[in-house]
């Protein structure tokens, strides 16, 4: 990496003044000891500013790549930098599986974890909602680990960091069996069946995704990812819910390769080949592309695809393509889903700040009101202190910040902006 290093998308250039990769935790303790400011950086799949810095930019790309499965198979501890890619088929050939996937294996563990990334599916939290305990370095060079089971309350606030509590080096995830899952897309999905049978629809699968561009009476694909051994030889109607199922594989953008994408057509296969809508084979995309993501209350769904319907000409020219998805509730302080029933609404656009710009604004001028929280490391421009008051224990991170980090080491322009030091 040098100083000049783009997120992945190249909208942002990281305005470090050097780009370190510590091969070893003692290394990167002696990068974070030294006076001045640092950051963790993951694979760039940011949108915004979160993972920048004036300082030293650290990647902990190069650190071993544990991966340690306890005696038992209860939990796996692995390194900062190792991606799900690299974690779940090493898992599954020891038999084991985590609950719920991002789309994209290619994430970093700890990036994914640090900003609430999530799947889909009604009994599947977000990522961190998995972890059991975490190892980070602290601003003065420490280590500290923090367990679910003796934490607490400061573990809570701890899992979503932000990147901003220390340096995480190593994180323990909860594990499952492995499972077999089968994938069926259909295709013409009506907008007003989602309406009326939204809970129907996505509890029908262990994982369901609905694409949109939010355009006309119906939406382009439903996905649904089923575990063999919850359906017992279910096998899909060729029309349910007035949609067609598709006889081919499909990419749910239009014009993508639809050899990029997990395998489908009711083919069955070990979990970490079908929960993801990517294969870990192919890049995602090109990055000519720009993502937002709002997260609503889960009662509030029929207003937020009311909302958006309302702005179909504003989306036209800048949506490639939008997702609908169901995220479970859980107790972390800055997770999208803290404590309700969450859908989660995103939206990759076209590569153009000044186009997509003025279309964020008007879905957040009817959003908001309907509770939306904006995901922490996509593309957003709602106030800091409307972004706050989304969060009940929004102070309570701010003082943790300020017990990790009472100098601001960790902190940049982004927690600046959201998290001052400084009341208001």
């Amino acid at each position: 990496m040098t100083a000049r290093e783009t997120n992945w998308a190249g909208n942002v250039v990281y305005r470090a003044a050097r780009v370190a990769r510590p091969r070893s935790v003692s290394e990167a303790r002696e990068l974070v000891a030294v006076p001045g400011r640092v950051r963790a950086v993951g694979t760039g799949h940011s949108f915004n500013r979160i993972a920048d810095t004036p300082g030293v930019l650290i990647s902990l790309a190069d650190l071993p790549p544990v991966i340690d499965i306890e005696p038992g198979g209860a939990a796996v501890t692995v390194a900062g930098g190792v991606r799900f890619g690299e974690l779940t088929g090493r898992l599954n050939a020891a038999g084991y599986a985590l609950p719920s996937l991002a789309s994209l294996p290619h994430l970093s563990v700890a990036g994914a974890v640090a900003t609430a990334t999530h799947g889909s599916g009604d009994a599947h939290g977000n990522l961190a909602t998995i972890v059991s305990g975490l190892e980070l370095i602290t601003a003065d060079g420490d280590v500290r680990t923090l367990r679910r089971d003796t934490g607490g309350e400061e573990f809570r606030g701890s899992v979503v960091g932000l990147g901003s509590l220390g340096l995480v080096t190593a994180l323990t995830l909860d594990l499952v069996p492995a499972f077999s899952v089968r994938q069926y897309v259909y295709q013409g999905l009506p907008t007003a069946m989602l309406q009326s049978h939204f809970d129907e629809i996505f509890s029908s699968a262990y994982s369901v995704s609905v694409f949109t561009n939010w355009q006309g009476d119906r939406h382009s694909q439903l996905w649904l990812k089923i575990r063999d051994d919850e359906r017992d030889g279910w096998r899909p109607a060729p029309r349910w819910m007035d949609a067609t199922l598709a006889d081919r594989q499909v990419h749910p953008i239009p014009g993508g390769d639809p050899g990029h994408a997990t395998e489908q057509l009711g083919v069955p296969g070990p979990w970490h080949e079908r929960l993801p809508h990517f294969r870990v084979e192919f890049t995602p995309s090109s990055g000519q592309e720009l993502q937002s993501e709002y997260l609503v209350p889960r009662q509030m769904a029929a207003g937020a695809f009311d909302a958006l319907a309302s702005l179909a000409s504003l989306l036209a020219p800048v949506v490639q393509i939008a997702e609908i998805r169901t995220v479970a509730p859980d107790d972390l302080w800055l997770s999208p889903s803290y404590q309700r029933d969450t859908v989660a609404l995103h939206f990759t656009w076209i590569k153009d700040m000044a186009a997509v710009t003025p279309v964020i604004a008007a879905m957040e001028h009817l959003l908001t009101p309907l509770g939306a929280r904006p995901h922490w490391a996509k593309v957003f421009g709602m106030p800091p202190h409307v972004v706050r008051a989304l969060y009940p224990r929004s102070a309570g991170f701010r003082d943790l910040l300020g017990r990790y980090d009472p100098d601001g080491k960790f902190r940049n322009g982004f927690i600046d902006k959201y998290f001052p030091a400084r009341a208001d």
